[in-house]
């Protein structure tokens, strides 16, 4: 590993040393009298180098080594060197050297300045990074890179105001469209303002998300809660039901809820009219559960069955089989009610090791949904995997 270090760092410096005799010529006599030391220092950075003796290696390079238009970017790139390999601490340094100089001209300063921000950053320097970005913005150099970069900080802090602003900033500077990202941002806080059971303020932030992008699935799961909790059944169902329309995909994830709001309207009959309407368009195993409850308190335990086997038919699914094995328990007693517990236990653990959802940018899988993936970070890309089927 340190061999290998050393050999990327005497390639990197290399070019400087050998335009040094070139550079002295540039200069008056008294700046070559000060380069002749120039090689000698150079090649005793190396020896310590060669030593691993990387930091007095280091202290030489940046000392000796003038930072000018022609070495500005073999400094930035020893910097970025350092981040890339975690060595962050060194990758400051370096940075804070070219910044400190003052024959950078504008440009050069603000790349110094956006590699200095990512070194902060690296380094969990938050505070430093944020206004070394914010700068950035201001003066419009490397303006999309720093707001992107603000974006993820404000990100880490939870700030989703701050963040929903930069989005807009991006927007304006020509960057691309962030319309389901605010919304995003949006539905944290309505999430956070629902967990304080402040529920106009849960309302009126999912509503913003919806402004930003009508499409949001989250808003409106978010929305029906809101209006549930209220005990507004019948607004909570209708934010509900908008998941068809957004994105049917999750239409099962409110399977539950809806079925809790029609029952508690009294309203078992708009339920499984519902419900089956529902399946017809979109075969959904989380949806053919729900309407195998309703058929089951209406119209009891055989029924039920034979409408999860006429599914199972159609549709091969480990869930379906295990609610099956659920309504048989129903009905049976002695050792065979004994030998169908076991099977369901069985079951139940074969879909519990299951991944559920699935990211499909990165492909990471987890048993929950969240709303930005762990994984790359992307919002709105995790979805039911659609692995269930007995198939699989």
């Amino acid at each position: 590993m340190f061999f290998e270090h050393a050999s990327v760092l005497i390639w990197l410096l290399l070019p400087l040393a050998a335009g040094s005799g070139w550079l002295a010529g540039r200069y008056d006599h008294k700046r070559q009298d000060a380069r002749k030391d120039l090689p000698s220092a150079y090649f005793k950075g190396l020896n310590f180098l060669l030593n691993e003796q990387a930091d007095k290696a280091i202290e030489i390079f940046i000392k000796v080594l003038e930072v000018n238009s022609e070495t500005v970017e073999t400094h930035l790139a020893l910097g970025s060197l350092f981040r890339r390999r975690g060595e962050v601490e060194r990758a400051i340094r370096v940075h804070q050297n070219i910044i400190a100089r003052p024959a950078l001209d504008r440009n050069q300063r603000a790349r110094a300045l956006l590699e200095l921000g990512q070194d902060y950053l690296k380094a969990g320097l938050l505070d430093r990074a944020e206004n070394l970005f914010l700068e950035l913005a201001e003066i419009r150099l490397h303006n999309q890179e720093a707001l992107k970069l603000l974006m993820h900080i404000y990100q880490q802090e939870r700030d989703w105001e701050k963040a929903i602003s930069v989005c807009r900033r991006l927007g304006r500077a020509g960057g691309p469209g962030f319309a389901d990202v605010i919304a995003q941002y949006y539905c944290e806080l309505a999430e956070e303002a629902y967990g304080r059971s402040d529920y106009d303020g849960a309302r009126e932030e999912a509503r913003r998300a919806l402004q930003s992008d009508r499409g949001c699935v989250r808003a409106s799961i978010v929305l029906g809660n809101v209006e549930a909790a209220l005990g507004r059944h019948k607004e909570a169902i209708r934010a509900w039901r908008r998941v068809e329309s957004q994105n049917v995909v999750y239409l099962g994830e409110v399977a539950e809820p809806l079925a809790r709001s029609f029952q508690a309207l009294g309203d078992e009959e708009g339920l499984y009219r519902f419900f089956e309407q529902a399946l017809n368009r979109h075969p959904d195993v989380s949806l053919m559960l729900a309407l195998a409850d309703v058929v089951e308190r209406h119209k009891g335990v055989r029924e039920a069955e034979a409408f999860v086997v006429t599914w199972l038919r159609r549709k091969p699914s480990v869930l379906g089989l295990n609610r099956l094995i659920g309504l048989h328990i129903a009905q049976a007693s002695g050792p065979a009610r004994e030998d169908l517990v076991i099977l369901k236990g069985i079951i139940e653990r074969i879909v519990g090791a299951r991944r559920r959802y699935r990211c499909h940018e990165c492909g990471f899988a987890a048993q929950s949904l969240y709303w930005q993936c762990p994984g790359c970070h992307g919002w709105n890309t995790m979805m039911p995997s659609g692995e269930d089927h007995a198939a699989h």
